[in-house]
């Protein structure tokens, strides 16, 4: 038995001396975002280095993927049909948690990238990102709902695959853009940098961002919650004021 895990501790010592010699340097270009009224989406600039307390070790090239994901929510997605002639909702599913936002990229190609099994245990790529666990055990096809719903989002530019867009110098010297939406939520904004080599990742790094609404967005969004009546009240008087205005403009161009 001792001899057995002599023999394990030996065959192991590369791998774990390869990710003790090798760690993420990570800078940001911005560390919040701020949601005003004419913010019509951001870049985040992701630059780093890798620091080698050892010369390159072997087993393949080393690469580098990104995540940044938004705060995460329950989503209902729903599947409808036609019935005589009406469009209708029929099955549906809980999501549990799909991210606001996710964007993933890679300095290679994610296959090359990135194994399965570690996929798996780090929930990188988009669909292990949604959690679709609440599909019920009749639907046979939950998968297309969660695929669905990352079809809808992809198109709305809030989950993005930027596969080999990453710059990866020497292995040593990395940057990466990432760019967020107009549409984005509020929140902690998750950045996620995973250094692998041979699909199998040899170190990572976690740090977040945040979004939040300035200026007049944060007032009427705070006006709307703690003061629904008075929010109410200059909505319609805005209505009334635009509609008199579009009207009177109307009048004086017929003259």
């Amino acid at each position: 038995m001792i001899r057995l895990f002599a023999l394990l501790f030996v065959t192991l010592l590369p791998t774990i001396a390869a990710a003790q010699s090798e760690e993420i340097v990570l800078g940001l270009s911005r560390d919040e975002v701020a949601i005003t009224a004419t913010f019509n989406g951001s870049d985040v600039l992701i630059f780093g280095a890798v620091k080698r307390d050892a010369p390159l070790p072997e087993g393949g090239p080393l690469e580098v993927i990104i995540t940044l994901a938004g705060p995460s929510e329950p989503v209902t997605v729903r599947r409808k049909e036609r019935i005589l002639g009406i469009w209708a909702n029929r099955d549906q599913i809980e999501i549990d948690a799909a991210p606001s936002f996710y964007a993933v990229a890679t300095s290679a190609p994610m296959g090359d990238a990135l194994s399965a099994v570690e996929d798996l245990r780090h929930n990188i790529t988009i669909p292990r990102a949604v959690n679709a666990s609440g599909a019920p055990s009749e639907l046979m096809d939950g998968l297309a709902f969660s695929n669905a719903l990352i079809r809808i989002r992809a198109g709305e530019g809030l989950y993005q695959v930027l596969d080999s867009t990453i710059d990866f110098e020497e292995e040593t010297l990395f940057r990466g853009q990432i760019t967020l939406p107009a549409a984005l939520t509020e929140g902690d904004y998750a950045i996620r940098i995973f250094l692998t080599r041979g699909g199998m990742i040899v170190d990572d790094y976690e740090t977040t961002i945040v979004v939040y609404k300035a200026g007049l967005e944060r007032w009427l969004y705070e006006t709307s919650r703690n003061q629904p009546l008075f929010y109410g009240l200059m909505s319609l008087a805005i209505a009334i004021a635009a509609g008199w205005l579009a009207s009177a403009a109307f009048r004086v161009f017929q003259r």
